[in-house]
């Protein structure tokens, strides 16, 4: 391994790690320097194997056993290496979670490409939280999802929290932006798929009804936290359909009505 000892700060390849608590920063600073960042050893671990390339990699001394086996195939890779503090003073947080590597970002798949074989595939719009974003995609692979469609506004699936939470299970769940939206509904009909709205609207049919009989080629969409899908996308869908409750509840957060409606909805 190519390993460097961190003194100064403002040694080359260190940026990548500067200031990731800066969400605002990071969300415009990694797409276009093509990276993003995998944070814990199992992250990383889950990444390498999914065949993503890593640029650099900064940890504490006492990770740097448990970061060398899965670096062997990349011996030009630099590994940083440094104090608590000084890591802590780079990036904005304390690292209790064994190494951070920037990885190189892979390049979108076209959707309609990625929807060639499909069958059950979900689109998030416009969702902003990231810990959402990553809890939806480790449930699209818990329950067998074959991708997961992200509208423009949506936040980035691969920010290192998302990431995070989804457990490294968004480097397994194909994936990709669409755009326009929600002017892509079209595409989604066009290649054969029944777009279901999953919200609370007047008419809406319950999802055991959904259920009950499952469409060959299902698109379910979950909207952002909140206000949920907007006006447009429900009346362009082709379906609406609510979850049925009861104690007083009228609706889940967005991650935990996306297991309900995806284990309803299992193949």
């Amino acid at each position: 391994m190519q390993i460097h000892r961190v003194t100064d700060l403002t040694a080359d390849g260190l940026a990548d790690y500067s200031r990731l608590t800066d969400v605002a920063l990071r969300r415009v600073s990694e797409p276009e320097g093509g990276l993003y960042i995998a944070e814990s050893t199992k992250v990383i671990t889950r990444a390498l194997a999914a065949g993503h390339r890593p640029r650099s990699v900064l940890l504490q001394e006492q990770w740097l056993d448990d970061v060398a086996p899965l670096l062997e195939p990349f011996p030009d890779v630099p590994v940083f290496v440094g104090e608590s503090a000084l890591l802590e003073q780079l990036t904005g947080y304390h690292l209790h979670r064994g190494a951070l590597a920037a990885m190189h970002r892979p390049e979108l798949p076209d959707p309609r490409e990625l929807l060639a074989g499909a069958r059950r595939v979900v689109v998030l719009e416009d969702i902003v939280d990231h810990t959402n974003v990553g809890a939806i995609v480790r449930c699209c692979a818990a329950f067998g999802v074959d991708a997961v469609l992200v509208t423009p506004r949506c936040a980035d699936p691969l920010y290192r929290r998302s990431v995070r939470v989804s457990m490294g299970t968004i480097f397994q769940v194909p994936w990709t932006r669409i755009d326009p939206w929600p002017e892509s509904l079209n595409m989604l009909n066009d290649l054969g798929f029944q777009t279901v709205a999953l919200a609370l609207n007047e008419g809406a049919e319950s999802l055991d009804d959904l259920a009950a009989s499952l469409p060959d080629r299902l698109a379910l969409i979950l909207g952002t936290e909140g206000d949920g899908l907007t006006a447009r996308t429900i009346d362009s869908a082709d379906r609406v359909v609510y979850i049925p409750m009861e104690g007083g509840v009228d609706s889940l957060n967005v991650g935990a009505a996306s297991a309900v409606a995806l284990w309803a909805t299992r193949a």
